[in-house]
């Protein structure tokens, strides 16, 4: 096998949303874009295809049309190693779109997003059942999240 690609069904917004992506990424780039033709299905000019890259992974946006929209059961997890990180994705995304609970957001194009800080995955991992619950509970009562919240939750229990 070459390469595996997440694969995003748009109406008309594939480009501008692969832009908007690719510029939240210090690596993002889109590496290719094409068009329809006469052969349609879609009007001849219109974007059909953007290929770009996000943190290394390849992405496919497509101007399908409007006869599927984006839903929870799929989204993209962004582990973040700061609070700064955290605080740039989210209002980036949320900027258009919607906040929701656990770190999960949709954007403005309605693209599930979960803004996630590496250090949320180390706690839960704690071999000690207290401090993994603590930070799951804490996470569970965020929006954004919050690494000082969290660590302050797990830290307030103490060690066994």
């Amino acid at each position: 096998m070459h390469d595996i690609s997440t694969f995003l069904w748009f109406d008309t917004e594939a480009e501008e949303a692969a832009r908007f992506y690719t510029s939240l990424f210090d690596d993002g780039e889109v590496t290719y874009v094409d068009h329809y033709g006469s052969a349609g299905p879609r009007e001849a000019g219109l974007v059909r295809t953007v290929r770009f890259t996000l943190l290394g992974r390849s992405f496919i946006a497509l101007n399908g049309g409007s006869d599927y929209a984006f839903n929870e059961a799929v989204s993209v997890l962004v582990h973040c190693d700061t609070q700064e990180e955290v605080d740039a994705l989210w209002a980036a995304l949320t900027d258009g779109g919607e906040p929701g609970p656990c770190g999960w957001l949709k954007d403005r194009y309605g693209l599930s997003w979960q803004v996630v800080p590496e250090l949320f995955f180390e706690l839960i991992g704690d071999p000690d059942p207290v401090r993994s619950e603590a930070a799951m509970a804490a996470m569970l009562s965020m929006g954004k999240l919050d690494i000082g919240g969290i660590r302050a939750a797990v830290d307030a229990v103490g060690t066994r």
